[in-house]
This record gives C-alpha cells, sequence and structure tokens, in this order.
C-alpha cells in the first residue's frame, strides 16, 4: 500500500476512534480492505498511544479556536500529521503538511486545507 493510500485509511480509523469511540484494532479492520498495513497502523496506533501529547500541541497554536471546536475530520488530520513531524524523524516536515493539506482538500470543506495548513505551519516552527 502507498503512503498515501495509508494515510487516508489512518485518517478514517482516526474520525471512527475520534467520533465513535472505536477500539483502534477494530477501527483498523473496518478501513482496511485486505491486509492491514505496518505505516498504517503505526500511524493509527501512534496517535492514539500520544493523543495527549499531540492535543496539547495543537491547543497550543489554535488561535480563536479550541480543539474540540475544531471539525472532526480536520482534528484527526491535524494529529496524524503532528504525529508524523514529532514522533516520525523519516518524514519530513514538508511531506506531512503537504499529505495533511491534501487530505484536507479531499476530505473536509472548502476551509479545512487553509486552517489545517495554517495550524501545521506554526507547528513546524516551534518542532524545527
Amino acid at each position: 500500500m502507498k503512503r498515501h493510500t495509508a494515510r487516508e485509511k489512518a485518517l478514517q480509523a482516526l474520525f471512527q476512534i475520534d467520533v465513535g469511540g472505536i477500539e483502534p484494532h477494530a477501527a483498523i479492520a473496518n478501513v482496511a480492505e485486505e491486509e492491514t498495513d505496518p505505516f498504517m497502523e503505526m500511524l493509527v496506533f501512534g496517535v492514539v498511544e500520544h493523543q495527549k501529547e499531540i492535543d496539547d500541541l495543537l491547543r497550543q497554536h489554535l488561535e480563536k479556536w479550541t480543539l474540540e471546536r475544531v471539525a472532526n475530520v480536520d482534528r484527526s488530520i491535524l494529529r496524524m500529521a503532528v504525529f508524523e513531524m514529532k514522533y516520525m524523524d523519516d518524514i519530513p516536515f514538508n511531506v506531512s503538511m503537504d499529505e495533511a493539506i491534501e487530505l484536507a482538500k479531499v476530505f473536509g470543506d472548502e476551509k479545512s486545507s487553509r486552517f489545517v495548513n495554517g495550524v501545521l505551519a506554526k507547528i513546524k516552527e516551534t518542532l524545527s
């Protein structure tokens, strides 16, 4: 599975976990068509494991928003991108950001990609 596709599946699983309270293994099983992908699993389980730290970082960089007020899909995209940026040294920040913006264009509303880009740009400055 290509990494872009793995990110799409991970996003769908993270959305189910966030909105439906589904257990991570079940969410992965729901979105995996046949076999799971190690990268997708790393993203899902990594976000779940580090969600408190990720959410704290997001809260610090949201202006005039609370994390709970952010659209569910945007919140899942941001969590996944921040996980990549903070915990996966082999992925350049710009790749994580570009992928998140593309996911926001597909799964979010017309303002999602700009919002995601703005938040991640601030986080990139902090992590650089």
